[in-house]
C-alpha cells in the first residue's frame, strides 16, 4: 500500500507518520517539501498526487489560525476546501481513499447535546465555513473517503493550549481563562491511531466510508482544561506562580476575538465506536500522557 501525507510537520502529521508507517510505504510531505506539497498552490498539489499514484491519500495539512482566517479568507479557502476538492478529485481518478480531517466548527455550538454526524452545520466564522466547504467538495467527487471531524487537538510536537497555560503561569501572578466554552481535549496520538485502524478497515471494505466525529471521553472547559494543567504542574515542582484562586474563570463575552467561537464543542462518537469497534479514552488519560512528557524535560 502506498499512501501519501500531507502535513507531516503539524500535531496530527507527526503523529500519523508513525501510525500510518506499519501500513506500508508512507510518502509524507510537508508545505515546503518538493513535488509541490503547497496547499496555497491547488494544481501544483494534485500534479504531484497524480504521478506519486498512491492507494491511499491522507491530508493532515489546514489552515488553522481561526481568527486570521477572518481577513485571509483567501489562503484559509485555498488551504482547506480548494486543494482539499482537487485531492478529492485526484482520489476519485485513481480509486484511491481520501482521508480528511475536519473540525467541530462546522457547527454553531448552540444547546448542549453532543453534535451527532448528521446534524445540521452552521458555522459561525470564516474557518468553519472553509472547513465545511471541503467537506462538501469531498462528498461532491464521489471519491472513496473517510471525514474526521474533531476538537480542541493537542500533542507534545508543536503549540498548544496547554504549553501557552505552562508557559504563562511561570511568568504571571493571573491568569483569566473562558470557562463557557465546552469541549474534550483530544490529543493527536490518539486522532492518529484511530486513523489508521479506520484507514484499513475501510480499505477492505469501502462501504465504511464517510463521516464521522472523533474526540476523547468526557468533557470541560478552558477554565477546567488550564486548572488540570496547572495542578499537574504544581505537582511535578514546576515553579508556578497561579494558584486557583487567580485563575480566574471569565465568559467569551469578556474575551471578544475576530472569530466567533462555538460554546459546544462536544461531538457523539458513538457512530466512530459503533463501526469500527473502538472505545475512546477520557481525556485525562491523553493529557497525562502528554503532560508528564512535557513536565519531565
Amino acid at each position: 500500500m502506498r499512501i501519501v501525507l500531507f502535513g507531516k510537520n503539524g500535531q496530527l502529521g507527526w503523529e500519523l507518520q508513525r501510525s500510518l508507517a506499519p501500513l506500508g510505504e508512507v510518502i509524507a510531505m510537508g508545505t515546503h517539501d518538493q513535488p509541490c506539497a503547497n496547499f496555497t498552490l491547488p494544481s501544483d498539489v494534485a500534479t504531484t498526487t497524480r504521478k506519486l499514484a498512491p492507494d491511499v491519500i491522507v491530508n493532515a495539512a489546514a489552515y488553522t489560525a481561526v481568527d486570521k482566517a477572518e481577513s485571509n479568507l483567501r489562503d484559509a479557502a485555498l488551504v482547506n476546501s480548494t486543494t482539499p476538492g482537487m485531492l478529492a478529485q485526484v482520489a476519485q481518478d485513481l480509486d484511491a481513499l481520501f482521508v480528511h480531517y475536519s473540525t467541530d466548527y462546522v457547527f454553531d455550538g448552540s444547546g448542549s447535546k453532543p453534535w451527532k454526524e448528521d446534524a445540521p452545520t452552521n458555522p459561525l466564522n470564516a474557518y468553519g465555513r472553509t472547513k465545511l466547504a471541503g467537506e462538501d467538495q469531498i462528498r461532491l467527487s464521489g471519491c472513496k473517503h473517510l471525514i474526521f471531524r474533531t476538537s480542541w487537538v493537542y500533542g507534545t510536537r508543536g503549540s498548544n493550549f496547554a504549553k501557552t497555560m505552562l508557559q504563562l503561569a511561570q511568568t504571571r501572578d493571573t491568569l483569566k481563562v473562558i470557562n463557557d466554552q465546552i469541549g474534550a481535549p483530544t490529543g493527536a496520538e490518539l486522532l492518529a491511531d484511530i486513523t489508521a485502524h479506520a484507514l484499513l478497515a475501510t480499505m477492505a471494505q469501502p462501504e465504511l466510508g464517510g463521516i464521522y466525529h472523533v474526540s476523547s471521553n468526557g468533557e470541560t472547559s478552558w477554565h477546567g482544561y488550564a486548572r488540570y494543567v496547572l495542578t499537574a504542574a504544581r505537582k511535578a515542582g514546576l515553579p508556578v506562580t497561579v494558584d486557583d484562586s487567580n485563575l480566574l474563570a471569565i465568559p467569551s463575552s469578556n474575551f471578544p476575538t475576530p472569530a466567533r467561537r462555538p460554546l459546544n464543542s462536544r461531538l457523539d462518537t458513538n457512530k466512530l465506536c459503533t463501526t469500527f469497534g473502538l472505545h475512546l479514552p477520557d481525556w485525562h488519560i491523553g493529557m497525562d500522557r502528554m503532560l508528564a512528557e512535557l513536565l519531565q524535560n
